[in-house]
């Protein structure tokens, strides 16, 4: 870690660590991601982002699932459908997991997937620790 480095979260091997630890606690993680640019072309641009959509799946097993949009609740049902038909897990639409002992407006996750929240990190730290740990459960 790096010594001028006063917030111990900006070095990414402490994020990292972080969310191994947790997995080996719990079995599972609370995976929370964005639809719009982060699994689905909403913009129409071409992008397909298979990588992430797939690394979800990956975790089927070993995480619940938030869908954390800022879609209004009338554009559900359309998310729904986006997700079965790209066969995206998901338990959840903005609401936290049932088994979180505390409520907050902000929804309680271990991980985030966003295009707008440092979607490069969050994906490799998952592809890490399923290729480091849950690859060899």
């Amino acid at each position: 870690m790096n010594e001028n480095i006063i917030d111990e979260y900006l070095d990414k091997e402490k994020s990292y660590k972080r969310l191994k630890e947790e997995f080996e606690k719990h079995k599972k993680l609370i995976i929370a991601y964005d639809l719009d640019s982060t699994v689905f072309d909403y913009h129409n641009t071409g992008s397909s982002y298979e990588m992430v959509k797939d690394l979800i799946r990956k975790y089927k097993e070993y995480a619940y699932f938030i869908v954390f949009t800022s879609s209004e609740p009338d554009r559900y049902d359309e998310i729904e459908s986006i997700l079965q038909r790209e066969n995206l897990p998901y338990d959840s639409i903005n609401d936290d997991a049932p088994f979180i002992p505390f409520k907050g407006r902000k929804v309680y996750y271990n991980i985030l997937l966003d295009d707008r929240a440092g979607l490069n990190q969050t994906y490799n730290e998952l592809l890490r620790l399923y290729n480091e740990v849950i690859i060899n459960l």
